[in-house]
């Protein structure tokens, strides 16, 4: 009995540190083909990486229990896991072999993946579509640069500001769209980006088609952000500052996603996406809820635009066309809907993808949507799908 028990014991010390090898793996893997496809220049070894990153996809459609293994690992060490991606992300300027390039992408990337998680609690939780997080993208850039350029307002002062300001129009988006629903709704919201972009692009004191030249670099203590960042001796480019910034705020936004949907307005909005009608006869209100995630996909759109204002130093109209909410769109379906690692890593692809396969010229963008449709083949449901609710107390 004794050596029974023994044997158990030892077999399930076996199995822990098996999932702890699989969780913390697949994040050092993850971490390496991200550095190897920032770095790489040649084509041949772009799609090499690409290849690779199909054919493990693949593998997870074609043995779901691979999957599965994968997220039992880091559900047993969440806690584990959070730290060593912390440390990945504060880390991985280091192993940029100070290319600024390669930082300019992947603050780019962050901020894009802010915008999908934004666009998520609509598309993703309450199944509403929306093609406006580009304006929302777009007032919250110009309120922070107008606030720095004419009244000198410090940029951290910028950030809550914009955010209201493009929560405030988010709700007034909100209202006239709760008198339709689907294409009509839709219809609404591509009107809505629309009209802000032609506005941007006719008022005389946004710059017109010429924009706002001239944003002050951010300062945090005396440290200018247009200033290389030095860490134990170690010199980092100027993108450095913006790169941390922007991935600070692609966690207050990870944070704010697994707050919201394991609270009741996450439960209220997968209702609305499930049935709205079902969700109004058990007393949720559908109306406010739906005007609450148009609020929320512009708060947080907002925090994104005031950062891109502020590091690109420049901001024209046609930085949020409408071409930038369907982009934004695609990288939330193509990542998974209401999967927050699928929305980022979504964003990470369809940011890096056009920039890495430039050497085809002007076919890049019909490379770019062949590889999207391998992907959405391979994945019909999205690169990580929605996963159903545990009510256990596991997310």
């Amino acid at each position: 009995m004794a050596a029974t028990t023994h044997n158990l014991s030892q077999a399930r010390a076996g199995a822990s540190l098996g999932a702890l090898a699989i969780a913390l793996g697949v994040e050092l893997v993850g971490a390496v083909l991200l550095g190897a496809l920032l770095l790489a220049e040649q084509t041949w070894i772009i799609v090499a990486l690409l290849a690779l990153l199909g054919a493990g996809f693949a593998a997870l459609q074609l043995r779901p229990q691979i999957e599965e293994h994968i997220i039992a690992a880091f559900r047993q060490y969440r806690g584990v896991a959070t730290l060593l991606g912390i440390a990945i992300v504060l880390a991985f300027p280091f192993f940029m072999q100070g290319s600024s390039y390669a930082l300019h992408l992947l603050i780019v990337a962050q901020l894009y993946s802010v915008l999908a998680l934004a666009l998520n609690f609509q598309l993703g939780s309450a199944n509403i579509p929306n093609f406006a997080t580009g304006a929302s993208y777009g007032i919250g850039a110009y309120t922070s640069a107008l606030l720095a350029i004419n009244f000198g307002i410090s940029f951290w002062l910028t950030l809550p500001i914009s955010a209201v300001v493009a929560t405030l129009f988010g709700f007034a988006l909100g209202f006239p769209s709760m008198r339709t629903k689907e294409s009509y709704l839709a219809l609404v919201t591509i009107a809505f980006g629309i009209v802000v972009q032609q506005l941007l692009n006719n008022l005389s004191w946004t710059g017109g088609p010429n924009g706002l030249v001239g944003i002050p670099a951010p300062t945090f203590f005396g440290h200018s952000f247009i200033k290389p960042l030095y860490v134990f001796g170690y010199k980092l480019p100027s993108q450095a500052n913006f790169y941390y910034l922007s991935a600070a705020l692609v966690g207050l936004a990870i944070l704010s996603a697994g707050r919201l949907h394991h609270s009741r307005v996450g439960l209220a909005w997968n209702a609305l996406r499930a049935d709205p009608l079902a969700a109004r006869c058990q007393g949720i209100n559908v109306v406010w809820y739906k005007i609450l995630a148009f609020g929320v996909d512009a708060f947080l759109a907002a925090f994104a635009g005031t950062i891109y204002a502020f590091y690109v130093s420049y901001i024209s109209p046609d930085n949020f066309t409408f071409v930038v909410s369907v982009t934004i769109m695609t990288m939330v379906i193509v990542g998974g809907m209401d999967n927050t690692l699928g929305v980022i890593i979504g964003a990470f692809l369809l940011t890096l993808l056009p920039e890495k396969l430039r050497v085809f010229s002007d076919y890049r963008l019909l490379f770019v949507s062949v590889i999207v449709i391998a992907f959405l083949i391979l994945r019909p449901q999205g690169l990580f799908p929605q996963r159903a609710r545990n009510y256990g107390g596991q997310p």
